[in-house]
């Protein structure tokens, strides 16, 4: 018999922070490699190392890419994001000036007050 030790409430907790871990780490590969795979100014045998030191080193290799790319991935997103809402707008004919005159509305109309006015007019021009 190969299990011998029963079913305890330790094998229990052990067994599920060691799924919980695995799939923490799989959710932080597949970050960090999609956003490997979508940068331009980094080369293509440099992406092939990062693979190397994610498939060899795991855990580490995953944790260095986080510290060591961490801003650049938040730019990244941000800029995506940004480019994703600009499509968006395009798409469906969003234009500012017809939001900003919205707002314009609802600041006579007393819904909103001028703080808000001021920070969702920002959030339109940028």
């Amino acid at each position: 018999m190969l299990f011998d030790g029963g079913f305890t409430f330790t094998n229990f907790v052990a067994d599920a922070f060691t799924i919980f871990m695995f799939i923490l780490w799989f959710w932080l590969l597949i970050v960090a490699t999609g956003d490997l795979f979508r940068r331009h100014d980094v080369s293509g045998f440099a992406k092939v190392l990062w693979v190397i030191a994610f498939i060899l080193f795991s855990y580490i290799g995953v944790f260095a890419y986080f510290l060591t790319q961490g801003r650049g991935m938040a730019e990244r997103n941000k800029a995506q994001a940004n480019e994703a809402r600009e499509e968006l707008r395009h798409i469906v004919g969003f234009s500012a000036a017809d939001e900003i005159v919205k707002l314009d509305q609802l600041k006579a109309a007393g819904s909103i007050t001028a703080d808000e006015y001021g920070r969702l007019r920002a959030k339109l021009v940028q």
